[in-house]
């Protein structure tokens, strides 16, 4: 049996026996099998914060977590309905950090794409809000709002299978992106702006802290 064999079989004696996942179960549990199978080790904190240079995946590799993120999209779209069919996998120096599908329905999130599930399982697995080195793997092509957090999550690389074309007459990703190019007021939702001095007052606060962070 291939490695692709042995992770698609513990996939689905993971997630066959439930049609509704839990959050915790449906992200940490399918990294963990993603993880173990395909690398044979779990997922770290100690791993995930080394500043290694990162590893090149062989095209066998990327072909195989591919693989994964269109099952987790299966999964969540057709088996489990747990929301729109999209999946995603992140991984770095050949590891799996996470990997999710989309949960909009199920939790009532209208932020719960498969993509920003996936990356905020794999900061907390590495205990930071960085992912510099990661890649991800997506089913479909980053929505905007994936793309950003995957832009603020600083993932170096982003691989999709299906393209906004391509189900275009089920989601509007395309409208959104068409839309945010437009001037705040030919927008679909209504901009204002108001107080901005009372808001100044506290990025002069937030300027002036010896201890601020940027991410």
């Amino acid at each position: 049996m291939s490695s692709s064999d042995n992770i698609t079989s513990a996939l689905d004696s993971r997630f066959s026996s439930a049609r509704l996942v839990e959050r915790r179960d449906f992200l940490s549990g399918g990294a963990a099998i993603l993880g173990a199978a395909m690398v044979g080790v779990s997922v770290s904190s100690a791993h995930a914060q080394t500043t290694a240079p990162t590893l090149a995946l062989t095209n066998a590799q990327e072909r195989e977590f591919m693989s994964q993120a269109i099952k987790l999209m299966r999964q969540a779209g057709v088996i489990d309905k747990t929301g729109g069919p999209f999946g995603a996998v992140i991984v770095r120096d050949g590891k799996v950090l996470a990997a999710s599908g989309n949960s909009v329905l199920r939790d009532n999130d209208p932020s719960a794409h498969a993509e920003v599930n996936a990356i905020r399982m794999a900061c907390k697995n590495v205990g930071a809000p960085n992912l510099k080195g990661a890649t991800m793997f997506t089913s479909c092509e980053c929505c905007p709002m994936c793309y950003a957090t995957a832009y603020w999550a600083r993932v170096d690389r982003i691989v999709y299978a299906a393209a906004w074309t391509d189900y275009a007459d089920l989601f509007d990703d395309s409208n959104i992106s068409d839309d945010m190019k437009l001037p705040y007021a030919e927008r679909s939702v209504k901009i204002s702006q108001m107080m901005q001095e009372d808001a100044q007052k506290v990025w002069q606060e937030y300027r002036a802290l010896p201890t601020k962070t940027r991410y």
